[in-house]
Order: structure tokens, then C-alpha cells, then sequence
């Protein structure tokens, strides 16, 4: 009798529970096992899925974006207390023309044109415009990530980007960043490693 009581005990979750065919009510008390958190998923981009596709390892940093923050880059390297100088950002350059590539340079320096535009095999190189920046990658100012854009583009990186162990770029919207090894970012990308950074 205490076996099948004991076996009734461990088959039921929570709480105490009437033994109907015993000669009088008998309560066994129970262990209440709570079920476990569900995973939260991670928030998919076009970025992300890029990375996923090609089964290239990365991880994902979300923080609270400031709608007031310009600087988009040091904004994350703060919240997230990284290093600048692992934090890379992502811009489009044209050579005034039709042709557009993507930039990746420290957020605590800017990007060199002429550097490039030399790196690129361009005669010159200039900003992109910021709507064709958004219409061309996909994505919205801030939030402007190398992987997975609309249109398959150009990438120089600046040679910085291969000293940390780790960098972080835009994961494809404001508030979140990819953590990459960087040797992966330019196997994937195909990017061009160039001084192209200036103070």
C-alpha cells in the first residue's frame, strides 16, 4: 500500500492529493515541479540569417538604443562596455558614379576616402547618399550591417579590424550588434584589409 501510494506521489505535479480508494481520505504531499523557461530566441535580420546560412558562429548583443544618440557606434561600444576600438562601424561609399561598396572603420576614427578609393581600385570615393545608403543595404541608418544586405556590395575593411580576438558590427537594426571572429567577417564577406582609417 505505502509502494502505491509512494508511485501515485511521484506520478502527480503539485500539491496535496486525495487518495480516492483508500478506507479513508489519505493526503500525500507532493513536490510541485515548475516547468522550465522557455529559450527566448534570438531576434532574426537579414544579418543573422546570413551568418545561420553559412553556419558562421557569432553572438548576438542587444542594449537599450538612445533616439537621441548621433553616434551609433560609440553609443554600443558604451552600453555594452566594449572596447572602441573593437567596435567597427558600417559605411556606404560611392565613386560618384554607380558603383558602391561598404566601409568598415573604429568608431572613435573616420574613414579616409582617398585610402578608400585606393583600396577599392577606384579613381575617387565619396559618402553615399543617405537614402541610397537605406535603399541599397536594407537597412536603417544605425542599424547598417556588412552581412546580408539587399545588394550584394563591395567590402574594405580597415586593417584594425584583424588584431582583436573579437569585433562588433551592426547585427541589422539599432541596439543590437554581432560579435564575429575577425578572420570569420572577411572569409564570408570576401573583405579587403586596408589601411583605410584616419584620426
Amino acid at each position: 500500500m505505502r509502494e502505491a501510494l509512494r508511485r501515485i506521489a511521484t506520478a502527480v505535479d503539485g500539491g496535496r492529493v486525495p487518495v480516492a480508494f483508500a478506507p479513508k481520505p489519505i493526503y500525500v504531499w507532493v513536490r510541485f515541479r515548475r516547468p522550465s523557461p522557455p529559450e527566448t530566441a534570438l531576434p532574426a535580420t537579414p544579418a543573422t540569417t546570413f551568418l545561420e546560412a553559412r553556419k558562421v558562429a557569432f553572438d548576438l548583443l542587444e542594449y537599450a538604443h538612445d533616439p537621441r544618440a548621433e553616434a551609433y557606434g560609440l553609443e554600443a561600444a558604451e552600453k555594452l562596455g566594449l572596447d572602441p576600438e573593437s567596435v567597427f562601424k558600417t559605411l556606404v561609399v560611392s565613386d560618384g558614379a554607380k558603383a558602391h561598396a561598404l566601409a568598415l572603420v573604429p568608431v572613435a576614427r573616420k574613414l579616409g576616402l582617398p585610402l578608400a578609393a585606393k583600396a577599392l581600385g577606384w579613381k575617387r570615393a565619396e559618402m553615399g547618399d543617405k537614402a541610397d545608403a537605406q535603399r541599397i543595404t536594407g537597412y536603417v541608418l544605425g542599424g547598417i550591417s556588412p552581412f546580408g544586405t539587399k545588394r550584394p556590395l563591395a567590402v574594405v575593411a580597415d586593417e584594425e579590424l584583424i588584431l582583436p580576438d573579437r569585433v562588433h558590427v551592426s547585427g541589422g537594426r539599432r541596439g543590437l550588434e554581432i560579435r564575429i571572429a575577425p578572420s570569420d567577417l572577411v572569409a564570408v564577406l570576401g573583405a579587403i584589409v586596408a589601411p583605410i582609417a584616419v584620426d
